[in-house]
């Protein structure tokens, strides 16, 4: 009978210490994960922080827009002008909803006076409008100067459950700066700038396509995240120490 009552306290004071360390490694997790969220509150806090700042300082030339993105590769929503002429038979179309209505983003080169050229989100028309006869007064001719946001090109696209581009329809799902300037009729050789641009709400003519599309949202949950990982960790403390406390009583 002491052999077996001296196994089954061994095996009971092993399993005491494999769920002490189980916990212990449970709570390092929890805490490292909230510790986590907050790093990823102060990132997140910073990049709100400049992109406030961007979106509504003054408008920045083209040339300076260039600089910064030829430092970081980031301009993105900061404000910027750039000046030229429209190549209005290269309109890309990005499939979009705005305000409720299904339709498009029309992407316009924008020929420079350099001979380069910058894809211009212009805005929104609605889904039956997509062809630009049906919005002549829109299309508008010679010199323009534009206002709007800077945005960064896409690496890659967001998601596999994105649609795949048709460029032979002119149906752009998600925004490929190379094969939109590749399709958009350019001229042979033309340079396009490795970032978009997104227009001001300024009205065009005929009201089409409606500017000022970018939408700034970026949510920021993560001081809840940790505030639910932290408060996991001290539930497990609260758990944990219960166990131990009648642990010890049982075993006295």
């Amino acid at each position: 009978m002491d052999s077996v009552s001296s196994k089954q306290k061994s095996r009971s004071a092993y399993g005491r210490w494999a769920a002490l360390v189980a916990g212990t490694i449970a709570f390092a997790i929890l805490i490292a994960l909230g510790t986590w969220q907050v790093q990823r509150l102060h990132w997140k806090e910073a990049l709100l922080a400049s992109i406030e700042q961007r979106s509504t300082s003054r408008p920045v030339s083209l040339s300076e827009v260039e600089a910064t993105f030829g430092r970081s590769g980031d301009v993105d929503y900061q404000r910027m002008t750039a000046s030229g002429r429209f190549l209005h038979q290269g309109e890309r179309h990005f499939f979009a909803t705005f305000n409720g209505q299904s339709g498009f983003f029309v992407y316009t080169p924008l020929m420079l006076s350099d001979g380069r050229a910058l894809l211009v989100n212009r805005g929104f028309v609605p889904y039956d409008l997509k062809d630009a006869a049906k919005r002549q007064a829109g299309q508008v001719v010679g010199d323009v100067t534009v206002v709007g946001l800077a945005r960064n090109p896409l690496a890659q696209k967001p998601s596999f459950l994105v649609p795949e581009n048709d460029p032979a329809k002119n149906v752009f799902y998600w925004k490929d700066r190379a094969a939109m300037a590749a399709t958009a009729s350019l001229p042979g050789g033309t340079r396009v700038l490795p970032f978009f641009l997104d227009a001001d709400a300024t009205p065009n003519p005929g009201g089409l396509p409606v500017g000022g599309v970018t939408i700034i949202d970026l949510p920021n949950s993560h001081l809840q995240y940790a505030g639910t990982w932290y408060g996991l960790a001290l539930a497990l403390v609260g758990v944990m120490a219960v166990w131990l406390w009648r642990g010890r009583r049982g075993s006295n």
